[in-house]
């Protein structure tokens, strides 16, 4: 269990990536809602868009909550293949996901791109939880708190402590994820402690301590208990272990 002297609730969040049908989220949803033990933790899963409606359904009246993987910054227009902020909110989603580390690095996400996404999240009235994170080649050359302190600054520089206020970050080790290689707890934390004094920088101490913090890079449930150790890890953005219920609801528990 976290050792957190703040009233900051975990958070865990099942993103499930380009897996599950509608037919086998639901089910996934429903396994997950059902085994669900009543905690602190506060729990999510991102589902792929065509998913999101009959995961709705399954989770309608529990304790989980929906979130999408990504947003597109504009309310609506000529733009194939997006999804905005407004839609997502009308699908039920309560969180949203900005600058995923496959969104950067895989689709050409900019730091610029990020902003927008998680403007538009909060003007829709949802959670953005805005993701950092450095690449090993960066890590290995010395970059890694700076490039991390440079993408937090660019999505979140000059927003009023209102917009601030919904918001969750989370600092995903790109080097961690999907490689089964898991920053151990102290660099979890060291990071975490990282980010909470760029957030303290930008937007002062209230909105640092207050703001969520969460880890992703190949979670499970062996070590989630271990990375949610350091005072400044909030919680988990789970991406494999997600994909089966009894697996993702180790890690819930490990959580509280």
């Amino acid at each position: 269990m976290p050792d957190q002297s703040s009233t900051r609730r975990t958070v865990v969040i099942g993103n499930w990536k380009m897996h599950k049908t509608g037919t086998e989220g639901a089910a996934l949803a429903a396994g997950i809602v059902a085994g669900l033990r009543p905690g602190r933790a506060e729990v999510a899963i991102a589902p792929p868009f065509t998913a999101l409606a009959p995961v709705a359904d399954a989770i309608r009246g529990s304790s989980v909550a929906l979130a999408a993987q990504d947003v597109f910054h504009e309310r609506e227009g000529a733009f194939t293949g997006a999804v905005s902020a407004p839609m997502l909110a009308a699908a039920s989603c309560s969180i949203v996901l900005a600058g995923h580390s496959e969104r950067r690095h895989v689709f050409g996400d900019g730091d610029e791109d990020v902003r927008r996404k998680a403007l538009a999240v909060l003007d829709a009235g949802m959670r953005p939880v805005v993701c950092v994170g450095e690449t090993l080649e960066q890590r290995d050359a010395g970059q890694a708190e700076n490039v991390v302190r440079e993408q937090l600054e660019a999505a979140v520089g000059g927003l009023s402590d209102s917009q601030l206020a919904p918001l969750a970050v989370a600092y995903e080790p790109v080097w961690a994820i999907g490689t089964g290689r898991t920053a151990t707890p102290d660099t979890a934390e060291a990071m975490h402690r990282v980010i909470r004094a760029s957030l303290a920088a930008l937007a002062g101490s209230e909105a640092a301590e207050r703001t969520p913090i969460l880890y992703g890079g190949s979670v499970k449930g062996d070590n989630a208990g271990a990375i949610l150790s350091g005072a400044n890890v909030d919680g988990l953005l789970v991406g494999g272990a997600s994909l089966r219920a009894d697996s993702f609801l180790d890690i819930c528990h490990a959580a509280g």
